[in-house]
């Protein structure tokens, strides 16, 4: 049975065959013999060939070797380029772009077009300097402004490739308006200016990157995150506490990821009753996992082992999880040894066992466009490539 790519190939050999088809019509009136007719033809129906035998490499070749380049067989071109770089082989799609690129009949919006399908191939091949530069080229130029976004769109993407976070701002700044995805990514963008300003201890020049970006996105939870950090550092912890409380309105998905700051944050003010007020407080609204934990572990080094067993039973028994219940059987099981039994429950143990497979490998984050897990935050999906899709995830094995 034919693939995919085979059936595309299908498609362009059906094209070819039609523009050949039609030219010969329109020049045999004007050509004194057969002959041309004859060749095209025959290349045609070798490539067709080459098509049915599974072979679409070579049917590709012959097609192109039967096809002229003019104003009618342009798009048929372009179409055997995408091809090519749809299978992984954009080093012939690059011949074919760069070959029509030579051909000095075409019109500036033909020209452009082709233009930002070889800075497309040089991108799919990892030679992003010259994509910039074909694409920087063709931005300057005045054609026709259906392509301007998505050329820039790619401009920036490659922009981000290379971490130049202030020239993917520069470059996006028309389309931020208008696009929400792009405001949500330039958030990040600032957020990562903000980090490397942090690094350099310029903690002013990174405020400012970050009340840039809650300007761009209000829903931007890292910024909340990492201004909360520049409190802290400062030792201004309620201000710190602050901006941590927004991140509830913002997305209370992510109230796992700032607990350890706010964890951090009451502890280093020396204020453990207001984290568990404040603890308690979120519970009421979002039982995670996480909160009731570290409830449980405040309660356990205050008030003991049994304490923190009848507030975690009775918040689980409300909200239960996998990581919760494994969590109580930590207690059940140093309760016991606390009593002074020389070996715990071998029911707990076997469950224990149990609780700690089912746990194993389990990741802990998901990004929420394209399904891609993994253990630690992203801000970045690593497949889908955008910003912010990752949140913990919710559920019995979760949260």
């Amino acid at each position: 049975m034919l693939d995919i790519s085979l059936l595309g190939v299908l498609f362009v050999a059906i094209a070819i065959g039609y523009g050949l088809g039609f030219r010969q019509a329109s020049r045999r009136s004007r050509e004194r013999s057969g002959s041309s007719h004859s060749g095209l033809s025959r290349d045609y129906f070798v490539g067709l060939n080459y098509l049915l035998n599974e072979q679409p490499d070579e049917a590709i070749n012959t097609f192109i070797n039967a096809l002229d380049v003019n104003s009618d067989t342009v798009e048929t071109h372009i179409t055997l380029g995408r091809l090519f770089r749809s299978r992984g082989e954009a080093d012939k799609a690059v011949s074919i772009h760069q070959n029509l690129l030579a051909r000095p009949a075409l019109s500036d919006a033909t020209n452009a077009k082709v233009q930002l399908e070889l800075a497309r191939d040089f991108v799919a091949l990892g030679v992003h300097d010259r994509a910039q530069r074909l694409l920087r080229t063709l931005l300057d130029q005045d054609h026709d402004s259906e392509l301007r976004y998505p050329a820039k769109r790619l401009l920036i993407d490659l922009l981000e490739r290379e971490k130049d976070w202030q020239g993917a701002l520069d470059t996006a700044a028309p389309l931020v308006k208008q696009h929400p995805n792009i405001r949500r990514a330039a958030a990040h963008w600032q957020c990562e200016l903000a980090e490397i300003e942090t690094a350099n201890a310029s903690r002013a020049l990174a405020k400012r990157h970050l009340k840039k970006a809650l300007q761009l996105d209000a829903q931007c939870v890292r910024a909340n995150l990492l201004l909360a950090g520049l409190e802290m550092e400062n030792a201004h912890y309620p201000q710190a506490i602050g901006y941590l409380t927004r991140i509830l309105d913002q997305d209370s998905a992510h109230l796992p990821t700032m607990l350890p700051a706010l964890k951090r944050a009451y502890l280093r003010n020396n204020d453990e009753a207001g984290l568990e007020t404040h603890l308690r407080q979120l519970i009421t609204i979002v039982p995670y996992t996480s909160l009731i934990i570290e409830l449980g572990e405040l309660i356990h080094h205050r008030d003991g082992v049994d304490a923190a067993i009848g507030v975690t039973g009775e918040l689980l028994s409300q909200a239960p999880s996998l990581r919760g219940l494994n969590y109580l059987v930590d207690l059940y099981i140093e309760s016991q040894r606390l009593q002074g039994r020389d070996e715990p429950d071998t029911r707990l143990v076997l469950l224990k066992h149990h609780t700690e497979a089912l746990l194993k490998d389990r990741p802990r984050h998901r990004c929420q466009r394209c399904g891609f897990t993994s253990d630690a935050l992203q801000w970045q999906c690593p497949t889908c490539r955008y910003w912010g899709t990752i949140k913990p995830i919710i559920g019995v094995e979760g949260e």
